[in-house]
Formats: C-alpha cells, sequence, structure tokens
C-alpha cells in the first residue's frame, strides 16, 4: 500500500480510537507545534534522520497489582526522516514486546501522521498506524519528556523468524493493556528492532 494512502487511513483509525477512548476532539498540530513536539520526541532537533528508543520491562510487583495485563515487557522505536523530494519529515514506528504467559519476541511496525492536539490542549500525539487496516499506536510524551505514553486498541503483530502468514497475531488492549508508559534509553536498547544494516549503523552513531 502507497505512503500515501496509508498515511490519511492512519489517520482516521488514530482519530477514531482518540475519540473513543477520550471522548475528546483532536486538532491537527500547527507546523511551530510540530517542530516542537519533534524536538521534544527527539531530544533535539531531528535534521535529516533520527531516532528515539524507550523500553519498559515490568517487575514481579507490578504484573502482581495488574493480573489482567497480558504484556510483560515493550520496546518503541521512533524514527524521522526527511524526504527529499517533499522536504517534510516523516515519522515511522517500530514496536516489540514479550507476552507474560507466552513465549517468543513478537513486534509491529509502521508509519505515523503528524502531530495531533486533544481539543483540551492537554496533550499531543502522534498517531500510528500498520498499512492494510492493521490498526496502530497513539504516541505520546510525559511532561518531563523522559517517558512514552502508548494507547492502543489493536494492532497487528508478528511473531520474530516465522513467516508472517503463518506468525500474524494483533495485540489488543484490555483491561490492564491499554496504555503503556515506556522510559527514554539508549538509542542501542531498541537495535533489535531493526534489520536493515545501514539502519542499524545510523541508529547506533544517532
Amino acid at each position: 500500500m502507497k505512503l500515501a494512502l496509508v498515511l490519511p487511513l492512519a489517520l482516521a483509525a488514530f482519530i477514531g480510537t482518540a475519540r473513543a477512548e477520550d471522548g475528546d476532539d483532536i486538532r491537527e498540530a500547527s507546523k511551530a507545534e510540530a517542530e516542537t513536539f519533534n524536538t521534544r520526541v527527539y531530544a533535539g532537533a531531528p535534521g535529516n534522520k533520527a531516532y528515539a528508543c524507550f523500553v519498559r520491562r515490568y517487575d514481579a510487583d507490578h504484573l502482581a497489582r495488574h493480573p489482567k495485563q497480558k504484556v510483560a515487557s515493550m520496546k518503541l522505536l521512533m524514527s524521522a526522516e526527511l524526504d527529499k523530494e517533499d522536504k517534510e519529515l516523516h515519522h515511522s514506528f517500530r514496536l516489540g514486546f514479550r507476552y507474560r504467559h507466552r513465549s517468543g519476541d513478537f513486534d509491529s511496525s509502521g508509519s505515523c501522521n503528524h502531530a495531533v492536539f486533544t481539543k483540551a490542549g492537554n496533550e499531543v500525539r502522534l498517531g500510528c498506524g500498520v498499512d492494510c487496516e492493521g490498526g496502530g499506536i497513539g504516541v505520546a510524551l510525559s511532561k518531563d519528556d523522559k517517558s512514552a505514553i502508548v494507547r492502543l486498541e489493536r494492532v497487528r503483530v508478528w511473531q520474530n523468524n516465522k513467516p508472517d502468514d503463518d506468525a500474524e497475531h494483533s495485540l489488543t488492549a484490555g483491561a490492564d493493556d491499554k496504555i503503556f508508559r515506556l522510559d527514554r534509553t539508549d538509542n542501542s536498547e531498541c537495535a533489535s528492532l531493526v534489520t536493515d544494516r545501514k539502519e542499524l549503523a545510523a541508529l547506533r552513531h544517532k
């Protein structure tokens, strides 16, 4: 599916999710507001290419307090790249996680639209989607920019090292799997989510 089609679909899906979750309309951020948010996400001006890694490994105490939580650990790699043709900054995401009661590593990936604000203006988010109706996630930041707030209803995921047709699943929101707070960390922590050698080298130098 072409990027031109993916982004509007991702935005539409994200708007629907945001309204369903919060009962709140959203508006697209202005160019200045989007640039400010981009600087927050990537801990500095993104330039031509930038990455940001967020990770959370839930300890036994947390999982005991959230018995319905399915996810035991999660990684989020956000990336931005300046398109040479349209001169716009394009965002994408890679999500990796492990289930609490299921073996194996699972991951998902897709593209993101421009930043949007909740109507109250108290949070700005990126809506990110998996192509061909694969659901998606919303990504916001904590007030101190040290954590990413990931919201989801459903996102298509695959198990590592298995053919897509045989391993396709969806991570769906449950009572304790709707919102995840992941801590900012060194980009190397998200290296396992990158398979392209050139991109892996670029990631390690950022």
